[in-house]
């Protein structure tokens, strides 16, 4: 099911999402609507608490394939890229921010199975993206710039 994307004002932006214990049909319809979801807005990936659910589920839809991410965590970060980022809960604005290039991360998949992924370029960015909003970050707290997505 497409839900509605919060808008950055929504204070679930800003909280510390917390862990998935419980890896049941919960978690898999939460999985398929953030897919849903992220695949009509056109978007690179979707975290849990843009849709409201302030847990740490991602998905990231790239070149690479879709992929899901449950409690996820990184092991290490290389390298640096610089580049434009936009958001689906910030409409309209872009900006640049400083990413790793390459990045290891560890997690979980729909049935709690543990995995280690390597991303780099801009799965890595995504990834990266994301998994910034499990922490109540935003794009727009590390960008150096932030102008509309028009300009």
């Amino acid at each position: 099911m497409v839900r509605e994307v919060v808008q950055l004002g929504d204070p679930v932006l800003r909280e510390t999402c917390k862990p998935i214990t419980r890896f049941d049909h919960e978690l898999a319809a939460l999985l398929d609507d953030l897919k849903d979801t992220v695949k009509k807005e056109q978007g690179a990936g979707l975290a849990a608490p843009q849709i409201g659910v302030p847990v740490r589920v991602a998905v990231v839809d790239v070149e690479e394939g879709f992929f899901e991410f449950i409690n996820p965590v990184f092991v290490w970060q290389k390298g640096e890229q610089v580049g434009p980022e936009g958001c689906l809960s910030i409409r309209g604005k872009m900006g640049t921010v400083r990413r790793p290039d390459k990045v290891k991360v560890i997690f979980q998949d729909r049935k709690g199975d543990k995995y280690s992924l390597v991303a780099r370029g801009f799965f890595a960015r995504a990834i990266c993206h994301e998994f910034d909003h499990l922490d109540g970050v935003v794009y727009t707290d590390k960008a150096t710039d932030i102008r509309n997505s028009e300009d």
